[in-house]
């Protein structure tokens, strides 16, 4: 029998008031009228609980955009689930807050994009800086609630590092998380512009440890490194379909965010199928578990029960073949294809005589709210797009 799995990943819903031009989320998003409703959210956190995990993390989009949050962080609590809200924090005030912890709201991760107002608000797409600050102080006042601070780094703001590491110390969480952008679904479409060079990344690296050994006992720090300059691949999501799973706003279960990247897999649907035989015996988690698949030189590496083979997403992604060896791992048969990318960050202009490109790729929900029909689609033909311009 598998392992059970540790954690469910539960994404809400796909809208968000952010165009984030690094959100993971994928290219083609969910419509509103495709979002799970609240009773077969109910039955997938029962299903969770039955099937042995101990956290769920309600994520998006904005998980705020769904009305029913409130009742959901309930049923979890009640099912003993440690409930976890990934939020950008807009949709959030004093009211909703002390709602969700008295639902039994036991961790909130809040997100922004820098420790500068004006680069944050540009790389979101919309102002919305100043309210996650003034959100951030509600948050501290609340003793019960866990609190982390997400700060996403990249090419445009690695140089500012030790301010925002400083920022996020200001704001008075129990953690700090500096993540550098991966790239996947809207940050691909971005790479050639968030990409940092190999001196900002050595600097960074520095700059963290001196933060973790100087906040040592009253913020953990932890610092997630770019995937591009690692020497071996990361563990991704703890090994595909090891540890988690991730019910997408429309009931697709994945075994991480980027999986529909990868063609000709069949995803199953908890409207059709349980947790647990999805877990235990779909094909679609069974595809790369194990080591059966695995290509040389991870077949035969002493690494490969550590990273599982890497990333099947970033392998697609880079070399076209999801069987791949993860071609950030200096072994991969593939990885000139990063030093490529990692050659081309390190000779083009660096950030501090950059303006931001003018060709930015905004995240933007450009699906309809319900069905429409053909005479509907015929009508908004041609109509402007509201994607952000830089």
């Amino acid at each position: 029998m598998t392992t059970p799995p540790l954690a469910l990943i539960a994404e809400l819903t796909h809208r968000c008031p952010l165009h984030c031009v690094y959100c993971s989320n994928p290219l083609q998003l969910r419509a509103n009228f495709e979002e799970l409703p609240t009773e077969v959210w109910i039955q997938v956190l029962e299903q969770a609980a039955k099937l042995g995990m101990f956290q769920v993390h309600f994520t998006g989009g904005e998980p705020l955009a769904r009305s029913a949050l409130n009742s959901l962080v309930s049923v979890a609590h009640s099912l003993d689930l440690y409930t976890n809200l990934i939020t950008s924090g807009i949709g959030l005030n004093e009211k909703k807050l002390a709602s969700l912890i008295a639902a039994g709201l036991d961790h909130l991760q809040l997100s922004f994009q820098d420790s500068d107002e004006g680069s944050a608000d540009r790389v979101a797409g919309v102002p919305v800086h100043a309210r996650k600050v003034a959100l951030a102080n509600l948050i501290h006042e609340c003793k019960s609630l866990a609190f982390t601070v997400n700060l996403v780094v990249h090419r445009h703001n690695l140089d500012r590092l030790e301010s925002i590491i400083s920022f996020a110390e200001s704001l008075g969480p129990q953690r700090i998380e500096i993540a550098n952008v991966q790239y996947y679904g809207w940050a691909l479409k971005n790479r050639e512009w968030l990409l940092p060079t190999c001196e900002q990344v050595q600097r960074s690296v520095l700059i963290v440890q001196r933060a973790q050994e100087r906040l040592k006992g009253r913020i953990k720090v932890d610092f997630v490194t770019p995937d591009y300059y690692a020497s071996f691949p990361k563990p991704c999501m703890g090994g595909w379909g090891r540890q988690l799973m991730l019910v997408d706003p429309s009931g697709r279960v994945l075994p991480c965010h980027a999986a529909t990247v990868i063609p000709g897999m069949d995803f199953e649907n908890v409207r059709e199928k349980s947790l647990s035989w999805i877990w235990e015996d779909s094909g679609s988690f069974r595809r790369f578990r194990g080591e059966d698949w695995m290509p040389e030189p991870c077949r035969s590496c002493d690494r490969r029960t550590l990273d599982f083979g890497g990333c099947r997403c970033q392998a697609f992604l880079v070399t076209g073949d999801e069987a791949a060896t993860d071609p950030v791992c200096s072994l991969a048969p593939a990885h000139s294809l990063i030093e490529e990318r990692i050659s081309h960050a390190n000779l083009s202009c660096g950030p501090d005589g950059a303006s931001l490109p003018p060709s930015w790729t905004y995240r933007t929900q450009s699906v309809p709210s319900s069905p429409r029909s053909p005479l509907q689609a015929e009508r908004t033909e041609g109509r402007v797009s509201d994607t952000p311009t830089s």
